[in-house]
């Protein structure tokens, strides 16, 4: 197999040729057919997350058909289309566990940094936490769902039944979250950098009821407000933003410092909230969802070996959608 490889952090990541995994017990292996490039590749890649399990091959977005199964898995097939998320696995027996409350679990495995990820042509996976994914639609275009679909449709959930939804950052994450909370009757206001006109159009094609800036104050209240972008002083303007009793929800896995601000802006009932991991039944409740509702998403190809190119893409901000890498089928 061929696999981008992380050595240490903050330098790039280099592609090897490795020996082929062998999946064990409760596991299985897929030929990468595509995955996806996160935000959070970026904090391991940058070292912003700590304790990565180096050398680690980045990549939790991935989409693939099994082409190898370990000994006591049933009810998957070889050939059969699966997706692969950040959770990679969960002790099941911890308090967290038990109360059905996996995404917090004392000890867990999460693909491409405590175990090898995506980018790559092969990857091995728990096949308890392997979703089963429908033959339709592309697998680049599948890809961003097993993340920034995910993460997304936990934060939205987190938002209860606001009506009117505020998104910072628009990037892989929210220009698929928007259409769901449209599907749901949401009006949605999406906050994007200052000046980045290009995203506010591409919000407002996706049916975003106003863009603009996110220092910006929305022509309305916000029942709720969701920061996908990875900046803490984004947390403040939120709170200005939002109605008494609105919720702030903080959907990245990082986010520089916030900083300190008054406490008018919490007073009122307002609440901030963070997200963490997913659980298998997000998994199971959105990629239905998608299907069913049509959720498409904008993506920009790279061959596997041009990921470091991906990557600073993202990290720049010059991306419209999500960026997907394609390991070589051959």
């Amino acid at each position: 197999m061929f696999g981008m490889v992380l050595h240490e952090t903050g330098t790039p990541l280099v592609l090897e040729e490795l020996p082929d995994p062998v999946p064990g017990a409760g596991e299985l292996r897929v030929r990468v057919e595509a995955c996806g490039v996160c935000r959070t590749d970026l904090h391991v890649v940058d070292g912003e997350l700590p304790d990565a399990k180096l050398p680690i091959i980045p990549g939790h977005e991935i989409v693939g058909r099994i082409d190898a199964l370990g000994p006591h898995v049933d009810g998957l097939a070889i050939g059969e289309r699966v997706g692969i998320p950040w959770l990679g696995a969960t002790c099941g027996v911890c308090p967290y566990c038990v109360s059905e409350r996996e995404n917090l679990c004392d000890r867990p495995v999460f693909t491409g940094y405590t175990r090898n990820g995506g980018y790559a042509t092969h990857a091995i996976a728990d096949a308890r936490y392997a979703f089963p994914l429908s033959e339709k639609g592309t697998a680049a275009a599948l890809a961003p769902l097993l993340c920034a679909g995910l993460i997304g449709w936990r934060s939205l959930s987190f938002a209860g039944d606001a009506k009117t939804l505020g998104l910072y950052g628009f990037g892989a994450a929210a220009h698929i979250i928007v259409q769901a909370a449209r599907k749901q009757g949401r009006r949605v206001f999406a906050f994007t950098r200052k000046g980045d006109t290009a995203a506010q159009a591409f919000a407002l094609g996706l049916g975003a009821t106003w863009a603009g800036s996110s220092g910006e104050t929305p022509p309305e209240p916000l029942d709720a407000a969701i920061i996908y972008a990875p900046a803490g002083e984004l947390v403040p303007a939120a709170l200005a933003a939002v109605r008494k009793g609105g919720i702030v929800v903080c959907a990245g896995i990082h986010m520089s410092d916030i900083p300190s601000f008054p406490y008018r802006l919490l007073w009122q009932e307002h609440r901030i909230v963070s997200v963490a991991n997913l659980t298998r039944r997000d998994g199971i409740e959105f990629l239905a969802f998608a299907t069913e509702a049509g959720i498409e998403t904008r993506t920009k190809t790279y061959p596997l070996g041009e990921a470091n190119t991906a990557l600073a893409d993202l990290r720049a901000g010059r991306l419209e959608g999500a960026a997907v890498l394609l390991p070589p089928l051959g």
